[in-house]
């Protein structure tokens, strides 16, 4: 027993050694290793506790005594590595094993993480991922030597995390602390079924929360501004509580009743009539509850034997859990059963069977596409009701365009097939880039195409009971001057120019690795250029892999600094040169509290070059844009000492540099200003947690406290507050649906929204936004107004021209595939694995390789976890024959009754061509080759027909 013991931890050190620190289990084993022994590992660990993770393992291997191997599981479980404990207790590391790519993208990426994060921000979110002492000593290195060497102490633990979970936290951690530098570059490694981007983002700019409306009761003579008008028991209306109060599978007793005003009632109605409807009505307006209506109006009226399946889809994944949370708590106890499924479901759950056995499902739309596409949900038809949230998001490849592809397959091809009823919710169903009244009705006509829709429900009858309660801001837009004379930027032009030249000299082919060429420094498009080229950067291949992780790591450090510099410009032309300076010199503080490597040193020589000349222009650097501010705010608060103001801007930095201008300024520092910031903007020392976002609301609807909001786009949509009556854009223009949503803030009468900017093109394209809503009015008007029976012609004209061109795109993607034998490369070591014409396809989604030998191109190891799936079962994970490789290439199992049939993956390879050139291809649906699908004849003598 004692040497099985000791072969299965060697066949598992290189897992142990990869997340063991012996001195944090050492004083667990004082019973089991001599003095020399462990002050031999404690030495050792000086060096790395990998090395010394070694050492322990040998010195464990070399024990006889009875019980060790029982104290070192206890000292493991007693130190905090539960994972490690529970893998060697079950012999299956699958858990570890999955940590494996995340662990390797983030030591890529290392260089962003350490420079945008502040561990004291987000270690609490980590609790279940790190060991005590870890988060203890983080603190402890952020404390003494700042953010950026704690930052470097954190990644160092969580890359040597047994927790299976912390890719997760780290990602929504991320999320929280609206981290996006961190998150592009993270979040790009999520190749599998999941299509991230797709589910978190809308048309315009996304937030990481979408809060609860607060739903107060009107006082007398005062309209309720909150959507979540009432759920009535036994005929008393009350507020619908925060939806964390409410838990799935509570019990309301009894039943609540849901009370709609007049006005939601004429959008539910057309829904009730079992009609496919877009219902468009301002944010604010209660489109939620009016879904809950229709839901269970759905459900109600099905006749005696036949059961109704609803499914809401929400985009994001705030949004989700806030909307799963309310229709769980809306029908618990009606005998209706709600469940929900996201991104961030476990990956085992039964979900076929679950939505089978459900009434109402709740999800992220890139979960029913890859239902669809796996078998577990065999059709749309198994539905009677989808709703579709933020529903203008229907176009192009989106989840929901790729669902109503399906959907409208369906019904050319098969006119009398059961379809469910299609129901869709906007604030503003859009106008793309129409320039008049015939190009806005033909784009809201492709939407409802897209939906399949007959009506477009807005309010008519009680237009004066919902502007009772909805109040439209007046919109005004305030051009002003910027510095005439900018010696800030032209330092810093030439600094960035000196790291771009920096990053060729190790890397001459930098700027092939973006295709966005022209670029301005201080612009989003130079950000954008930072981005692709992190991104490209961290798919390079090289022959010589040490060399390829020397030039990524190097990259990721220019790249940055550039990121900071290019900051600092963006600050500086809507702020002060002082904040903009501050900025960067808070950055390279943190930078020599760090690992301060060769690189960093010769940057921050550059830097400190010109910070002599930088401090002397940031003391006397006027920008006329920030007076513009001042006087529309004195002037706002002399006319009304009661004015609530939520200050619009583009970016987390400025809205850091705003708030202490502000509170340095003597005639606005009463004014006490509350930050709030959220997805999709960037981060830097000023963080936010979700308890942090609420308390800056809580605080600005105190009339005693705050008197003004500034925020991100995090605020764009989902907060009600009834008290804000004058809205400030600062630089903050977007397309006609955020122009919608970012006005509909102010809720308070008589409020006004005012954009303030120096740049011409930006207030032409908020002009244009006016134009556009009007226009999109009018041409739902238009199609409102059109014979029933000539919209639903245009429709289907419209449907089936669509389904021609996505038919001919599947037919050209076929056309265009290679014939060309090309070869697959271990994407690590380069070695050959196999030929393009021995793959083949099984079931769509499978490959497998026919050629005999190729058997004799990987090893094979046990797999920890052989589950079955569609006829195939996993018995062996395969890995590259190369002893100094042995990358993961797949699996090998059986199917139906054939044995040792592999499936490789796609993004463990290299394809070479004939001339040699060599392609890195994530998805197989990527491929430029053709390839066959699999035959039973096809099958030579290398799989058995024997079952086991």
């Amino acid at each position: 027993m004692g040497e099985e013991i000791k072969t299965c931890l060697s066949l598992y050190r290189s897992y142990i050694e990869k997340i063991l620190r012996p001195t944090y289990l050492l004083g667990y084993m004082g019973n089991w290793f001599q003095d020399d022994a462990i002050e031999q590992i404690k030495h050792e660990e000086q060096k790395g506790p990998t090395t010394a993770a070694a050492l322990f393992l040998e010195k464990l291997l070399t024990l006889d005594a009875e019980g060790w191997y029982q104290g070192f599981l206890d000292g493991l479980h007693a130190a905090g590595y539960t994972g490690l404990y529970e893998a060697l207790q079950r012999s299956d590391f699958t858990d570890i094993e999955y940590l494996d790519e995340a662990r390797k993208h983030l030591s890529i990426i290392q260089s962003t993480v350490t420079n945008n994060i502040n561990p004291e921000e987000i270690l609490s979110l980590f609790r279940d991922c790190l060991l005590n002492r870890e988060i203890e000593e983080i603190l402890q290195e952020t404390r003494l030597k700042g953010p950026t060497a704690g930052a470097e102490k954190f990644v160092d633990c969580l890359l040597r995390s047994d927790k299976k979970e912390w890719p997760k936290v780290f990602s929504l951690a991320m999320e929280q602390e609206d981290c996006m530098p961190v998150l592009e570059v993270w979040a790009k490694k999520k190749d599998k079924g999941k299509a991230a981007k797709s589910e978190e983002e809308e048309e315009g700019e996304s937030s990481a929360f979408n809060f609860v409306q607060y739903a107060e009761d009107p006082e007398p003579g005062k309209p309720c501004f909150s959507a979540p008008v009432g759920i009535a028991h036994d005929n008393k209306t009350t507020a619908v509580p925060e939806m964390n109060s409410i838990l799935p599978g509570d019990t309301l007793t009894p039943h609540p009743i849901l009370t709609l005003r007049k006005y939601q009632e004429e959008l539910a109605r057309p829904a009730y009539n079992g009609k496919n409807t877009i219902i468009c009505a301002p944010t604010g307006s209660g489109k939620t509850l009016v879904a809950l209506s229709i839901c269970e109006h759905h459900l109600k009226s099905k006749p005696e034997g036949d059961r109704g399946k609803v499914v809401f889809m929400a985009t994001k994944l705030p949004v989700y859990e806030q909307q799963k949370d309310i229709f769980c708590k809306y029908f618990a106890g009606t005998g209706y059963k709600v469940v929900g499924f996201c991104g961030e479901s476990p990956e085992n759950l039964p979900i076929g069977l679950m939505i089978e056995n459900s009434d109402i499902i709740v999800l992220t739309p890139q979960i029913l596409v890859n239902c669809l596409q796996n078998g577990r949900v065999p059709s749309l038809s198994m539905f009677s009701l989808i709703i579709f949230d933020e529903c203008h998001n229907t176009t192009g490849s989106h989840p929901y365009n790729v669902l109503m592809f399906a959907y409208i397959d369906m019904k050319l091809s098969s006119p009398n097939a059961k379809r469910p009823q299609i129901i869709g919710l906007t604030a503003s169903v859009g106008t793309g880039k129409s320039k008049c009244l015939d190009e806005a009705t033909s784009y809201v006509l492709k939407l409802c195409a897209s939906l399949d829709v007959e009506v477009i429900s807005t309010v008519e009858e009680n237009l004066e009971e919902l502007k009772s309660f909805v109040y439209t801001p007046e919109k005004l837009i305030q051009e002003t001057e910027r510095r005439e004379n900018d010696p800030f930027l032209e330092i810093m032009s030439g600094i960035m120019a000196e790291t771009e030249k920096m990053a060729k000299s190790v890397f001459p082919e930098l700027d092939s690795l973006s295709n966005i060429q022209k670029k301005t420094y201080g612009t989003q498009t130079y950000e954008q250029w930072i981005t692709n080229t992190q991104n490209r950067c961290r798919i390079l291949q090289m022959e010589n892999k040490m060399e390829e992780a020397r030039i990524c790591k190097a990259l990721f450090t220019y790249t940055e600094h550039l990121r900071k510099y290019n900051d600092s410009i963006i600050i500086n032309e809507d702020a002060r040169t002082k904040d903009a300076l501050d900025y960067l010199k808070t950055f390279f503080e943190n930078v020599k509290n760090g690992s301060y490597n060769r690189i960093e040193q010769c940057l921050t020589r550059n830097f400190e070059a010109k910070l002599p000349s930088l401090e002397k222009i940031s003391a006397d650097n006027i920008n006329p844009k920030l007076d513009e501010v001042q006087f529309i705010l004195n002037e706002a608060y002399h006319e009304s000492p009661e004015t609530r103001t939520l200050l619009f801007v583009k970016t987390r930095a400025l809205v850091s540099a705003l708030k202490k201008w502000i509170e340095e300024t003597p005639t606005l520092c009463f004014l006490k200003p509350e930050v709030l910031i959220g997805r999709n903007k960037r981060n830097d020392s000023l963080g936010m947690t979700l308890l942090n976002l609420k308390g800056a609301l809580e605080t600005f609807k105190s009339s005693e406290e705050s008197k003004l909001l500034i925020a991100t786009s995090v605020a764009d949509e989902g907060i009600d507050i009834p008290a804000c009556n004058l809205v400030l854009l600062y630089e903050y223009v977007g397309n006609v649906t955020k122009m919608i949503q970012v006005r509909g803030r102010g809720r308070a009468k008589d409020s006004k929204c005012i954009l303030v900017t120096c740049k011409r093109d930006e207030a032409e394209k908020e002009r244009n936004n006016l134009l556009h809503e009007t226009l999109m009015t009018r041409a739902v008007l238009r199609l409102q107004k059109l014979d029933n029976r000539d919209f639903l012609i245009k429709i289907q004209q419209i449907q089936k021209e669509e389904k021609k061109q996505r038919d001919f795109k599947k037919i050209f993607k076929g056309l265009s595939l290679s014939d060309e034998n090309k070869r697959l490369l271990c994407g690590k070591c380069k070695i050959f694995a196999c030929n393009t014409d021995d793959i083949r396809v099984i079931q769509e989604s499978h490959h497998t390789v026919i050629d005999n030998k190729f058997k004799d191109r990987y090893t094979t190891q046990p797999h920890p976890k052989p589950r079955g799936f569609s006829g195939y079962t996993k018995k062996f994970k395969i890995f590259c024959r190369n002893k100094e490789c042995k990358e993961d290439w797949g699996v090998s199992g059986t199917y139906q009754s054939f044995q040792n049939i592999p499936l490789i993956k796609i993004e463990k390879f290299v394809v070479e061509s004939e001339n040699g050139n060599q392609e890195y291809f994530s998805k197989w649906v990527k491929v430029d080759f053709k390839m066959k699908q699999f035959r039973i004849e096809e099958i030579s003598e290398a799989f058995s027909t024997a079952l086991e």
